[in-house]
């Protein structure tokens, strides 16, 4: 085990554990996390179950442009030989705030983009089958659920061979795991992406009132960029950077700021650590 995965895992794990076996002052800076632990549940059991379900509406006459009760319009692009099938919700609805991959039709531009700011005046939320052709080949092809990714998604090259198969719930990998407060799922509580058996992706954890506890972001199982702590009420408790680098051993994570209850500025960094 490298060194720099053992610090990490004494920032995320070790330290949050040892928060809680004595009292602390809510402005300490002797541990970067305090959340709790949560029992989490695989996405794939949701998954399966929703499958269930959209076999049974199959056998239903499905209302055309429809998909997941939802009405769409359909729509192209096409770039030389190269052209996108699919189609966009007919009313906009902001996509899920807490995926990080989100697709969307630029009118402007005429192009599917990924992620940035969505104007609705100028823009469409993919919802329903996509195709990617080049040279009458299918080369990609899945379905997407208010902007996201969902269910099974593959790749092709020239031959008609395949060469990707990947599995998504509503944006989410298949693999991520999710827990919540309640048994009845209506408070959720922690996101952990899973993708090929690592952590890949937007990190989430909740407080009880649904407002965010700690968001940041996993690339190829390590911890990247800014984590963000908050405070129940919503505001800022710490920031603390990781490097960009997942497979950097020599960086070490740091505090960047950190807030009190009231919003002042309790400590920030002045020189960026060695």
């Amino acid at each position: 085990m490298s060194v720099r995965f053992t610090y990490i895992l004494a920032i995320l794990f070790i330290l949050p554990w040892a928060s809680r076996a004595q009292e602390r002052d809510p402005e300490s800076k002797d541990d970067f996390f305090s959340v709790d632990t949560p029992i989490t549940v695989n996405l794939e059991a949701d998954d399966e179950e929703e499958e269930e379900e959209d076999a049974k509406l199959k056998e239903k006459k499905r209302k055309k442009k429809v998909f997941y009760g939802i009405k769409t319009k359909k729509r192209f692009t096409r770039d030389g030989e190269e052209y996108e099938l699919f189609y966009v919700l007919k009313e906009f609805e902001m996509p899920d705030p807490y995926v990080r991959d989100v697709y969307w039709l630029d009118y402007r531009r005429n192009q599917i983009r990924v992620g940035g700011e969505i104007d609705p005046k100028f823009g469409a939320i993919l919802h329903g089958p996509y195709q990617k052709v080049k040279n009458d080949q299918v080369i990609e092809e899945g379905i997407f659920y208010k902007g996201t990714k969902h269910g099974r998604w593959v790749s092709y090259d020239k031959e008609n061979i395949l060469t990707d198969k990947e599995k998504y719930y509503k944006g989410w990998p298949r693999e991520s795991m999710v827990s919540y407060y309640d048994r009845d799922r209506g408070k959720m509580k922690e996101i952990i992406p899973v993708e090929y058996g690592e952590k890949e992706g937007n990190y989430y954890y909740f407080h009880e009132n649904g407002k965010v506890a700690v968001k940041g972001e996993y690339h190829w199982d390590a911890p990247v960029g800014e984590w963000t702590e908050y405070y129940p009420s919503g505001f800022r408790k710490k920031v603390i950077q990781y490097d960009k680098d997942p497979f950097d051993e020599v960086y070490r994570p740091y505090i960047v700021k950190e807030w009190d209850l009231r919003g002042r500025v309790v400590y920030e960094v002045r020189n960026k650590p060695q």
